[in-house]
This record gives structure tokens, sequence and C-alpha cells, in this order.
């Protein structure tokens, strides 16, 4: 299959030459191995390599590389394999290249504020690593505890906190990467400023692993909030939180996160965590994390949130201020894609996000349109800045059926999206899940600039081919 797609096969010879590479321990062929590396968490799409490599440098994955590219064998970079676009599925098959051995802190600057770290470690394990120094790494995808640096910057990962710290983006300022040639570059490092050229490090953050594999990376850090607090407010409407988090904005109150989720969710949660959630016959939830270094400030800020709350219909405010009762808090909303996935049965995520004034409009049209296809939607995510998950399961309807019918809800939630000045999109890329959708959202000339920019630095087409664009 492989050959009638332009590309060559891993036959033995390659297959020896990658265990010289990288060792027989690192090296893998069986199917057991295959499978596990077939996927990622997006539900739905499958494709085992004919290979696994798990290198341990840099130099082993240029090695890799520059065998890959003289026996024109497709590679897929892979973190951790948590990512929800397929962006990790080896739909040509070929070698899967896998970062996770990989998964040092190298350093920790505190006097620059920076820290360098190899691909594979745990988000979760870094942000500990850091806390511990009294120092902050703010992105907080919700599967930071199964995911990885390099997973992050290739899918641009956000997170909850997004509304006051940004997304990974904001925190990578150098990397050192391997291109699909075996060539190696220097990108940025521990400078604040830098205009030396084009600004390639941004436009790794987010290309997917089509561009380039990251081996080392440079992040910024900021100093720990010694305080923190968190909300959790019921509604008996989902329109009245949801101009609670516009009217929060509105008043120039930038808490560190809010979160909403929808009745729908809450049933998927419990079955999950196996507990009941607090305040469970609410229209919908919202999460609001505020946090700072001055217990006055804090206050004022709460007593803020509270009146908007309030005034919007919010009919209790449950504060939680140990680490414990944080987790608790948040347990139900972290858990929600790793419950649907268990819940089994097929179903589709979008990951849309629009302007922050807009989400009332979104959650209205969401329901909408879901309604009117007859199919079963959750909505959830980080109202704070726009940014809107939406499950549509398929339930008791027939195959057919739902082909028919998610094809037209998605690409209708699309359109409704855009005309809201949204995009596709916000923090689990493209890959294979939105490939098709793509020109929806950008016009013939940026998709152009795109393809002419995956050309320059992949010009055989072998790094993880198939993703974003054909």
């Amino acid at each position: 299959m492989t050959a009638k797609l332009g590309y060559n096969e891993v036959n033995g010879a390659v297959l020896r030459r990658l265990v010289e590479i990288s060792g027989p321990k690192s090296v893998f062929n069986d199917d057991e191995t295959r499978e596990k590396y077939s996927h990622d968490e997006t539900l739905g799409l499958s494709h085992p390599p004919e290979a696994v490599v798990l290198p341990s440098s840099a130099d082993e994955i240029k090695e890799v590389l520059s065998l890959a590219r003289s026996e024109n064998i497709p590679v897929t970079p892979r973190g951790l394999g948590t990512g929800l676009s397929g962006g990790a599925v080896p739909i040509y098959g070929g070698i899967v290249l896998s970062c996770e051995r990989m998964n040092r802190i190298i350093e920790i600057d505190r006097e620059n504020l920076m820290a360098i770290a190899e691909p594979g470690i745990i988000t979760g394990q870094l942000q500990e690593t850091v806390e511990s120094e009294g120092l902050f790494y703010p992105p907080d995808p919700a599967s930071l505890d199964s995911c990885s640096i390099g997973g992050n910057v290739a899918e641009g990962a956000g997170g909850s906190r997004a509304v006051r710290y940004g997304t990974t983006k904001d925190y990578v300022y150098g990397l050192d990467i391997v291109l699909p040639s075996g060539k190696t570059i220097q990108t940025g490092g521990k400078v604040v400023k830098d205009v030396t050229g084009y600004n390639l490090t941004q436009l790794m953050v987010g290309s997917e692993g089509t561009l380039a594999v990251v081996s080392r990376i440079v992040l910024r850090l900021i100093p720990l909030p010694r305080l923190r607090m968190d909300l959790l407010v019921p509604y008996s409407t989902l329109e009245e939180a949801a101009h609670t988090v516009s009217e929060i904005i509105e008043a120039r109150i930038v808490p560190t996160a809010i979160e909403f989720m929808e009745r729908n969710c809450f049933e998927l949660a419990e079955n999950h965590i196996q507990r009941k959630l607090v305040f469970r016959d609410a229209a919908a939830h919202i999460l609001i994390t505020l946090d700072g270094n001055h217990q006055e400030a804090l206050e004022e800020s709460r007593n803020q949130v509270g009146e908007i709350c309030e005034k919007n219909g919010a009919y209790d405010i449950l504060v939680a201020m140990t680490r414990p009762d944080r987790e608790r808090m948040w347990e139900g909303r972290k858990c929600l894609f790793e419950a649907a996935n268990q819940v089994g049965g097929m179903y589709k995520s979008l990951d849309v996000v629009v302007p922050r004034n807009q989400i009332p409009t979104l959650v209205k049209t969401i329901q909408k349109i879901s309604g009117e296809h007859k199919i079963e939607s959750m909505s959830f995510g980080h109202a704070g800045d726009g940014n809107v998950h939406i499950l549509l399961f398929k339930g008791s309807i027939t195959d057919e059926e739902w082909d028919t019918k998610i094809e037209r809800a998605q690409k209708d939630l699309y359109t409704a999206t855009i005309q809201l000045d949204g995009k596709i999109t916000a923090e689990h890329g493209v890959g294979l899940l939105r490939k098709p959708y793509l020109s929806m959202n950008l016009g013939a000339n940026q998709v152009n600039v795109l393809k002419h920019l995956k050309k320059a630095f992949d010009p055989n087409y072998i790094l993880n081919p198939g993703k974003i664009f054909d």
C-alpha cells in the first residue's frame, strides 16, 4: 500500500539500519507496538506504521530522517499520543518517530526565567518542577498529566489559563529542530527580544510535525503567583452563563480561567469520575480561577466577579482555596474527552473559537444546529478566550444516517463559526480531522503560502504527510 502512494516500504535493510542508529531496544515492528502507535486520542482514526523508533538524542533523530529521506519513507513525529486531530496517525505507514524517551529537563535558569527541556517531558512534571523553584509555566492543557511539551509545541496547545496567560506559543522562546533533510538548526534562545531574521520559532509552534522535528525547547517562565482561588458557579440557563462570561471580560476583569460546561456534560463526567457533581441540576456551570500575590486585590476581584455572576442569574457560588478542593472542583471539567472515549460509540469533536463577545451567540447556534440535525451535542470549554469544544454523538442512528448528518452538521457549525469571525480550530490542530474543512476558513492564496512553506522545509514530503492539507 505504501509503495502505491509513491513511498517505499520499511524493508529488512532499513530496519537493520534503524537498529544501528537507535539500538535494538528502541526499534519495533511487532503487531502490538504497531497498533499502540497507530492512533492518538481521536476516536475512529487509526493506521499502523511499519516501524516505530524511539530516539534518545537529536543525533539519532538526524540519522533517522536522513535515512528516511534517502529511502523515500514517510515519517510521522509523535509526542505521547494525546492529540485530538489525528495528527500523529501514520496514514501512509512508514516510520513513527516518538520522542518519549527524550524526557529530561536540561536546565532551569532562575536568573533569566527560562527552562530548557527535551520534547518528551510530561507537561505536568515540568510544571511541578519549576513550581518547586517558585516559578510558573502557565499553559495547562486538560491532558497535562499525560501530554508532552513537544506535542504541545507541535499543536500550539492551549488550556484553561489562556485567558490571562496565553498559550504555548507565548512561552516558546527557542528551539533546536531537525529538518527532514537531517540538517539541524537553532531558532531563538534565552533572549527576550529577537528580530534576527524570520521568526522560525513561532512558525514551528502549531506546525503539527509537518515541517521539522523538535529536539530541544527553550521556555519562558514567570514568577509563581502566591495566591489562588477557584469559583464554581451554577446557572438555570446556558444563556445566563454565557452572558456572564461576556460581562466579566467587558468589565476589564481578566481571571486566570473562565470555563463552562452545559448540563449534557454532567452525566458523562459523573460516570467517569464515579461521583455526583455539585449543583448537578443546573443548566450550566462556570468555573473561574483567580490568582495573584495580594490578598486584598484577590478578594476585590472575587467580589467583582461574584456581583456579575449574581446579576446574571447565578444561584450560588462555591469557593475552593486549597489544592485538594480545587482539584475536586475541576475534575469533572478536565475529564470530558477521556470520558467520551471510554463511553463507547462514535462521536466527533469540534474545537471552534470565536471573539469572546460572540460566546452567547455561538452557544445558541450550537443548540440550534444540533437540534436541526437531531444529533446529541455537548458543549464545554474555554469560554474566557472564546474557545468552545463541541461533542456530537452518533447515538442509535444508523451508520449511513450518521455519515450524512455529521457531515452536514459539521459544515453548518463551521459556517456559523466563520460568520462570527471565528476559526475552525483553536488548540487541537487541523491534522486529519479538520483537513477537509480548511478551505472554508482560509482563502486559496493563504493555503498556497502554507503549501509553499511545506515544500521549502520538506521538498520530498516525507514528514507527517497528509496532515493539514494533501
